[in-house]
């Protein structure tokens, strides 16, 4: 996965270089992502995704002022505006001082109001609890392509998988039979024909299972 990662990651990151006509964004992403954008792509988003598509590094964005401010990775499939930033625990907290807080309070409400979602990801998290933060990032990705399910799944069983995307916590069989309008009995069959697929796991429950999550 490590050698996986390293190839699609300078493969991504150059088609990026290649494609900018920026020069303000060219610059930084000639001198590299910064260490916890880079460990998020790791340990985060590669191996809860597999892919980098509509993923785009240091995305440049106006602010109310008429300048510049910088994305760490922006999510943007079909045009819609997805940021994630990736919060140092050093800059962000112990050395954050009131100038600063009070810019970065501004800053996020400036794209908010732009119509950006925003994921802020603390770095400590990102080290010390990847698949809560898988988890996150598959659930922030299905706010925006819920409907990217594989092709060989029926109605019943894609919508199980896209509202297992958009929970942030392991999925029951009754939640299913409520959502789908269908049997207790029927909605356990979808759910472990999801898991025969490896699409999800079993969260909780061994001889009858009780609760079913996405599989990382």
């Amino acid at each position: 996965m490590a050698s996986q990662f390293e190839h699609k990651y300078q493969e991504w990151l150059q088609a990026n270089i290649d494609s900018e006509s920026n020069h303000r964004r060219l610059e930084l992403l000639n001198k590299g992502l910064g260490h916890g954008t880079v460990e998020f792509l790791r340990s985060v988003w590669f191996p809860a995704v597999g892919h980098f598509d509509h993923l785009l590094p240091e995305w440049e964005v106006r602010d109310f002022n008429n300048g510049y401010r910088y994305l760490d990775l922006a999510y943007m499939p079909g045009g819609t505006k997805g940021g994630i930033e990736i919060q140092g625990y050093a800059s962000h907290a112990r050395d954050l001082d009131v100038r600063r807080f009070k810019d970065l309070c501004r800053r996020h409400c400036l794209l908010s109001l732009d119509g950006w979602m925003l994921l802020p990801v603390a770095y400590p998290s990102i080290t010390d609890e990847p698949q809560q933060c898988q988890q996150l990032v598959l659930a922030f990705i299905g706010k925006f392509i819920s409907s990217d399910v594989p092709s060989q799944l029926i109605s019943s069983e894609a919508e199980t998988l896209r509202l297992a995307r958009r929970l942030l916590r392991p999925i029951t069989p009754l939640e299913l039979a409520d959502h789908l309008r269908v049997s207790d009995r029927h909605a356990r069959r979808i759910l472990y024909k999801l898991v025969e697929l490896q699409l999800l796991e079993v969260s909780s429950g061994h001889q009858r299972c009780r609760t079913f999550k996405i599989r990382l």
